[in-house]
């Protein structure tokens, strides 16, 4: 299992993690076994993002004696109303919720503190007025959790809570359908067939902005609904007329800016051991570059979407590296000094790129990889 760092948190989060789904409605022995193997495949995260009591309560079992080895994402402002998930901004009744929540996973600290849900600019400021903002910080302060974060669907929402400053983590939908599309408050629009209906070309460009934003600014980010809630695994379902691997849906997802971990939706041991089959798999499994560019009514023409298949270069140029690189430092006035001391120190450059062309005849997506060298070169100086 690889490990990545989670922004700037200081915290290290296995690149495969879980989400509860699949613990939810089960009992303390299923719990156990499922938990068993999340260790012994290296899985050291979880997003927690129901309140229901009884899922804590078994996972807290399942976590005795081994709780500091495992990060928990766990939400404030879902709580447990009537013997049901509410989601709420009331902020007498999120600092309840949270300290349920430590009493029922019988810990006194969460790793990472999401605020949960947060899909309109609107609803964003009233995170912040109403002391729930407040709240988390004063939480993180006094070590109750180690990190803030927030969970969101909308890029708009999502920059401007990264852009505040007051976030460490963003929990946000990434997948390669729902990226295409523009921001909406309503996160139906993302899994809606007739939002896929037309023709759809490359990266909502709010979407991408995003992602670099939270690169740059050392915000991780963790991924939900990798595979769409299982449409993108499915051709009849996936919005894109092609199924896809889990695999090829995860690769996509940890080669995004700023991604650390994918939270898989693994509601059964032998769903666990297929998504951690990821880390054995090999390129040409991951691989999501030629379905994609097979795709019927989606288009990625000229843009890089970093899978790789340029390589490789004579003169040794890591090409989806410097790309990566190139697209942070544009989405900048200046160039980040992070961004700089990661593009200095790779082993070529794209000023040693010497114009042969083999990395475009090789690309599916048609793009000008000669041009963006060049303009490596220009930008960084090498």
């Amino acid at each position: 299992m690889k490990y990545n760092a989670l922004g700037n948190t200081g915290i290290k989060v296995s690149e495969i993690g879980i989400g509860c789904e699949g613990l939810n409605g089960k009992d303390h022995n299923f719990t156990l076994k499922f938990i068993d193997k999340c260790f012994e495949l290296g899985i050291n995260c979880m997003d927690l993002y129901s309140p229901n009591p009884d899922l804590r309560k078994n996972l807290a079992k399942a976590l005795k004696g081994r709780r500091e080895g495992f990060v928990l994402q766990s939400h404030l402002c879902s709580i447990w109303n009537n013997g049901q998930y509410e989601r709420t901004r009331d902020i007498s009744k999120v600092k309840k919720g949270f300290n349920d929540m430590l009493r029922e996973l019988s810990t006194d600290y969460i790793d990472i503190g999401m605020i949960h849900y947060v899909d309109a600019i609107s609803d964003w400021e009233n995170v912040i007025h109403n002391g729930i903002l407040d709240y988390a910080e004063e939480l993180k302060k006094d070590g109750i959790i180690k990190a803030t974060g927030l969970s969101s669907h909308n890029p708009q929402a999502a920059m401007a809570a990264a852009e505040s400053g007051r976030i460490d983590v963003l929990m946000f939908s990434v997948n390669p359908c729902y990226d295409l599309l523009p921001a909406s408050e309503d996160c139906e629009e993302l899994w809606n067939s007739n939002s896929y209906s037309g023709q759809l070309t490359n990266l909502d460009p709010e979407r991408e902005k995003l992602y670099e934003l939270c690169q740059t600014k050392g915000i991780g980010i963790t991924v939900m609904k990798a595979f769409g809630g299982g449409d993108l695994l499915s051709e009849e379902h996936s919005p894109a007329g092609k199924a896809l691997t889990a695999a090829q849906c995860i690769h996509y997802a940890l080669t995004r800016p700023a991604v650390a971990t994918v939270f898989a939706g693994a509601h059964s041991v032998d769903e666990l051991i297929e998504c951690a089959a990821y880390e054995t798999a090999s390129d040409e499994q991951k691989d999501y570059a030629r379905a994609f560019a097979e795709f019927p009514r989606i288009n990625w023409e000229g843009h890089c979407m970093y899978c790789g298949h340029c390589a490789p270069c004579v003169k040794k140029i890591d090409i989806a590296m410097v790309t990566k690189l190139l697209n942070l430092a544009k989405a900048q006035e200046t160039v980040p000094e992070t961004v700089k001391e990661h593009y200095n120190i790779l082993n070529a450059h794209g000023g040693d790129c010497i114009g042969c062309g083999a990395c475009e005849s090789r690309c599916p997506f048609g793009v000008h990889i000669r041009e963006n060298m060049n303009e490596a070169k220009r930008i960084f100086g090498l």
